[in-house]
């Protein structure tokens, strides 16, 4: 195997047990509220079709998930802007705030796992990440 295919592999494997560690040990929702109340603040109102599709997900499992979203007051059914026929599902606040505990309970648990798990020179190494992972990310823009 070529050394670059290799490297992509194992970053593909090692960030996403990272992902997988920060979610298990951080999250007190279940995965697929924090997932839908992320996709509604990075795109805004949608359609339980369009939330489905955007999580690979069936149509069924997107309602209950929207439904019980809505029972706790994390999100709100509108109607839409471009087509008054359609009911839109957007953030409300009380899901913004929650969302914002959920991200800021993974990155102190992922601070305390670079303080417990790395050494000066490793923290430096980890510096220049955040950078050059948004821009191989850009490529899929």
């Amino acid at each position: 195997m070529d050394p670059i295919d290799e490297l992509a592999a194992e970053l593909r494997q090692s960030v996403g047990r990272l992902v997988r560690a920060a979610r298990r040990e951080a999250d007190a929702l279940p995965a697929a509220h924090t997932a839908t109340l992320g996709l509604l603040l990075r795109e805004g109102p949608l359609t339980i079709a369009e939330l489905a599709r955007l999580r690979g997900v069936k149509h069924q499992g997107q309602s209950r998930t929207v439904g019980e979203l809505a029972a706790r007051g994390h999100v709100e059914r509108a109607v839409s802007d471009a087509d008054r026929r359609v009911s839109v599902i957007r953030l409300s606040d009380a899901g913004r705030a929650v969302l914002q505990q959920e991200m800021d309970a993974r990155a102190d648990w992922l601070a305390g796992a670079i303080r417990a798990e790395t050494d000066d020179e490793e923290r430096a190494l980890l510096a220049r990440l955040p950078e050059l992972f948004e821009r191989l990310a850009r490529r899929a823009d």
